[in-house]
């Protein structure tokens, strides 16, 4: 408007020869001005692409520089194994595939790491809850080697299924007669001659009373066959309600409540949180995240069970695990800095590698060297 105004300004529209001889002049101010007249809609623009870079970068830069100095410090003396580890195991240990040289690899391995309990994976059920024994038909065998080779170790059943969460697809939590099925699936695993059952069942949302009654059941049946139940854990809300955000944006939100956590710890022998997978993009930043699930796993785990952090005992890079950060050595420096801050002298507390048939020499290795020593 203003440039609008200077040029009416010039008195008299009756000076008309005026005109000629002025347009050249005007003509080449014309294009800066109408440049200029689209300039604040450009500004606009920018600080709305400013503004929304802003949003989305300094949350994240925070988060990342508050977990590479959650990595920052030295671990307390005494924070190494309590010779209570465990680990997951494949399926090829049940299923027919493995011979007793095998069995003999596994314990050379195992020897002095401190790992007391295998979870070896023994399904998985089927969406109505039923396990076909056809699943592990060499369970009695492996067992039987388990205890010749390595006195001590205990043996569970690995039991899993993809969770429906009200979908087309998978086993349903909210039917009482499928968490029946569950139970006795875990009946006849222990007929079978495993010493406990460990549950993994994904995805599941936190505050789901049905898989909490679920578990009250199945704790009933393993007290009165003198056997342990285990699960494993959705990692904790890294920031409050978080998992209520994500519920948003996913259909399977990542994260429990710290609250709902603490009801599950309460309800079972042995709870393994699935620290990986976590899209940390830096070695600090992983070890950093371990440390703090770590420290929020101990603050709502009861003195009386068992809790394991894992560790990915595999190597994937894409969005959701970044091989080059998930190391083996970042989680078990995360988790000896988050036991030492929060309970440096919890005995019940372990390390859980996660999976053998993906394992390196160089997993073995920063487990042994920074855990086991």
């Amino acid at each position: 408007m203003e440039h609008t105004e200077s040029r009416d300004g010039t008195p008299g529209e009756s000076d008309t020869e005026s005109v000629p001889e002025t347009a050249p002049e005007s003509a080449p101010e014309s294009e800066p001005e109408g440049k200029r007249r689209r300039r604040p809609w450009a500004r606009r623009a920018g600080r709305t692409a400013l503004v929304l870079a802003l949003v989305l970068i300094v949350p994240l830069l925070a988060i990342e520089t508050a977990l590479r100095v959650n990595y920052m410090g030295d671990p307390a003396d005494g924070t190494y194994t309590r010779n209570r580890d465990a680990m997951w195991l494949g399926h090829a240990w049940v299923d027919g595939r493995k011979k007793d040289a095998d069995v003999a690899g596994l314990a050379r391995r195992l020897k002095d790491t401190g790992i007391r309990d295998l979870y070896v994976h023994s399904g998985p059920l089927e969406h109505d809850g039923t396990l076909p024994e056809s699943a592990y038909p060499r369970a009695r065998w492996f067992i039987g080697a388990v205890h010749r080779e390595l006195p001590g170790v205990r043996v569970q059943a690995f039991l899993g299924d993809v969770l429906a969460n009200g979908g087309p697809d998978g086993l349903e939590l909210s039917d009482a007669a499928t968490r029946a099925e569950v139970v006795r699936s875990a009946g006849q695993v222990l007929d079978a001659g495993y010493e406990g059952v460990h549950l993994d069942l994904e995805p599941l949302h936190s505050d789901d009373q049905d898989y909490l009654d679920l578990l009250d059941d199945l704790r009933r049946l393993t007290q009165d066959r003198d056997a342990a139940l285990s699960v494993a854990a959705h990692q904790i809300d890294p920031l409050p309600h978080l998992h209520t955000v994500a519920g948003f944006l996913a259909d399977h939100p990542k994260w429990w409540s710290q609250k709902f956590f603490g009801q599950v710890a309460r309800r079972v022998d042995q709870i393994a949180v699935m620290s990986y997978d976590t899209a940390r993009p830096f070695e600090s930043t992983y070890g950093g995240y371990v440390a703090q699930q770590t420290s929020l796993a101990l603050e709502v785990t009861p003195p009386t069970t068992h809790l394991l952090m894992g560790l990915p005992f595999y190597y994937e890079s894409n969005p959701s695990h970044w091989g080059h950060a998930e190391t083996v050595a970042a989680a078990v420096r995360g988790a000896r800095l988050g036991l030492s801050r929060t309970d440096p002298d919890r005995e019940l507390f372990g390390l859980a590698p996660y999976i053998d048939f993906a394992a390196t020499e160089t997993n073995w290795k920063e487990f042994e060297d920074g855990w086991v020593r």
